[in-house]
C-alpha cells in the first residue's frame, strides 16, 4: 500500500499537469465553436429587402423567386405583397394609414436570407465582394427597383468573426507549444525521482529505447487520464452554465455532435502531447546523464 501511494504521489504532479493544459484547449476549442455558431446564425438572420415594381403580377414575382431561389448563396425567402406590406406597417403604427395617405405608398418585396455557410471561410474582402456581387446581381433582374440589407451589420459580423478566430488560433498554437514544455518538466521531475532506476538500466547495457519504452506508454495513459479529467470538468461547466444562463440552450442537440468531436480532438491531442513531451524529456534527461 505504501509504495502505491509513493507512484501516485511522484506521478500526480504530470497528470494534474496535462489536465490543466488540456481544460484551458478545451474551453479554447469550445469558445471558438460557439463564436462561430453564434456568428452563423446571426448572419443568417440578417435580411436582404428586394423591393418590386408596384405593377409586378403574380406570375412575374413568382418567376423572380424561382431565379433568386436557385442562387447558391440563397438558404430562403418570403414574398410580401403590397397589401401585406401596409398590413404590417398598419399594425405596428396601431393606425390605418393608408386611409390616411389616400393611397397605398409601399412596394411588394421579396425578403431574402442567405447561407452563412457560404461565407465564413473566407476573408473579409471576399465576403464583402460576395454579398456586392448577389446585390448587383439581384438589382439587375427584371422588375426588381432595389435591394437593401443592413450593411453596417454585416460588416461588424465579419470583422468579429475574422478577429476571434485568428486571436484563438494564434492562443491555442502558442498554447500547444507551452503545454509541451510543461508536460516535458513535469515527466522530467517524474524521471529524477527515478533516477536510480535510469542508472541500474544504463548500467547493465539498455538501449534508450528500452529504457524510454515504459515511460512513453505510462504517458500515453496519462494522457487519456487528464484528457478525460479535463472533459469531465468541461461537461459539468457546460452544465452548470446551461442551468444559470437562460437564453444560451449549451445542451441543444445539435450540439452534440461538435462536442463529441472536439473531445476526440481532446484526447488523442493531448495522447500526442504527453508523448512528444516525455521522449523531449527522457531523451534530454538520457543526454545530460551520459555527459
Amino acid at each position: 500500500m505504501k509504495s502505491k501511494v509513493n507512484i501516485w504521489e511522484t506521478h500526480s504532479t504530470t497528470i494534474f499537469s496535462i489536465t490543466l493544459v488540456m481544460l484551458l484547449l478545451g474551453m479554447c476549442l469550445l469558445l471558438e465553436y460557439h463564436s462561430y455558431r453564434t456568428t452563423h446564425d446571426m448572419q443568417e438572420r440578417i435580411t436582404f429587402k428586394i423591393d418590386l415594381e408596384p405593377d409586378i403580377t403574380d406570375a412575374e414575382a413568382d418567376l423572380l423567386m424561382l431565379k433568386i431561389e436557385t442562387m447558391p448563396e440563397v438558404k430562403s425567402l418570403d414574398f410580401i405583397s403590397r397589401e401585406q406590406a401596409a398590413q404590417i406597417f398598419s399594425d405596428e403604427l396601431n393606425d390605418d394609414f393608408v386611409s390616411f395617405c389616400g393611397y397605398n405608398p409601399l412596394y411588394p418585396t421579396i425578403m431574402v436570407n442567405l447561407k452563412a455557410s457560404y461565407l465564413p471561410n473566407m476573408s473579409q474582402t471576399s465576403r464583402a465582394d460576395l454579398i456586392s456581387q448577389f446585390t448587383k446581381r439581384v438589382a439587375d433582374f427584371d422588375r426588381v427597383t432595389g435591394v437593401a440589407y443592413q450593411e453596417n451589420v454585416v460588416n461588424q459580423l465579419n470583422i468579429v468573426f475574422y478577429n476571434i478566430t485568428w486571436f484563438l488560433v494564434v492562443f491555442i498554437a502558442l498554447l500547444l507549444i507551452i503545454s509541451i514544455f510543461i508536460i516535458s518538466n513535469t515527466i522530467r521531475i517524474s524521471l529524477y525521482a527515478q533516477r536510480e532506476t535510469i542508472a541500474t538500466m544504463q548500467l547493465v547495457g539498455a538501449k534508450k529505447s528500452f529504457i524510454a519504452r515504459p515511460f512513453v506508454s505510462r504517458s500515453i495513459w496519462y494522457g487519456l487520464l487528464g484528457a478525460l479529467i479535463a472533459l469531465a470538468v468541461l461537461a459539468v461547466a457546460l452544465g452548470v452554465l446551461n442551468q444559470s444562463l437562460v437564453g444560451l440552450d449549451l445542451l441543444n442537440r445539435q450540439h452534440l455532435p461538435w462536442y463529441g468531436a472536439i473531445a476526440l480532438l481532446s484526447i488523442l491531442l493531448s495522447i500526442f502531447l504527453s508523448y512528444i513531451s516525455t521522449q523531449f524529456a527522457i531523451h534530454r534527461h538520457l543526454r545530460m546523464r551520459v555527459r
